[in-house]
């Protein structure tokens, strides 16, 4: 016998597939790698080549409606291959749904092509993306340093980027001899060079 006042357990609901992963899957079998929908998190990690047709089809399909490109971001796994994630989130504000896709590029050319021409807004994060891991976005209309200037060298988000290298035209801070003498021997010691 059951005890009326007794707390009940709660049973779990199957798990619902969210739609924009099924029809990525049967858009696109072989561009998409995998999907998982962990913690609300709508994941699909793609092939590069086909992600202007993708994200066309994100956009465009009135059921999906991915009308806003939140970010554009990578991730640099460094001993692994292909090295560096892109990543993308986009948005429905009509739909009130996310995704995120995830498209891997190697180390020694990294580049995809550019969702510029789907979403204006993406100039500057693909900018962003560029400056700090180094990542080509081809056929951006103007793919240049937006946060750091032209001189500077290197991609700082970088994993094996030195975080105390000296970049040109920064100019030295007014320092005590002594600490001149310590920034010296370090970078010597670093970098085999001083400035």
């Amino acid at each position: 016998m059951t005890d009326p006042e007794a707390p009940s357990t709660p049973t779990e609901a199957p798990a619902v597939e969210p739609l924009v992963l099924v029809r990525l899957r049967e858009r696109f079998p072989d561009a998409v790698h995998a999907t998982h929908a962990y913690r609300g998190d709508t994941t699909a990690e793609i092939v590069p080549t086909a992600l202007l047709e993708i994200c066309a089809f994100l956009r465009d399909d009135p059921e999906l409606a991915f009308d806003f490109l939140v970010d554009v971001t990578a991730v640099d796994y460094i001993g692994t291959v292909p090295r560096f994630e892109v990543v993308y989130h986009l948005y429905s504000l009509t739909k009130n749904h996310r995704v995120r896709l995830k498209a891997r590029v190697p180390e020694e050319d990294p580049r995809i092509a550019s969702l510029v021409p789907l979403w204006r807004g993406a100039d500057w994060l693909e900018r962003e993306t560029w400056d700090m891991y180094g990542i080509r976005f081809d056929g951006h209309p103007d793919l240049r340093r937006i946060f750091l200037y032209e001189e500077f060298q290197g991609h700082p988000l970088r994993k094996d980027y030195p975080k105390e290298k000296r970049q040109p035209l920064v100019p030295q801070r007014d320092l005590s001899p002594e600490q001149i003498e310590r920034t010296r021997a370090r970078e010597l010691e670093r970098y085999g060079r001083w400035q």
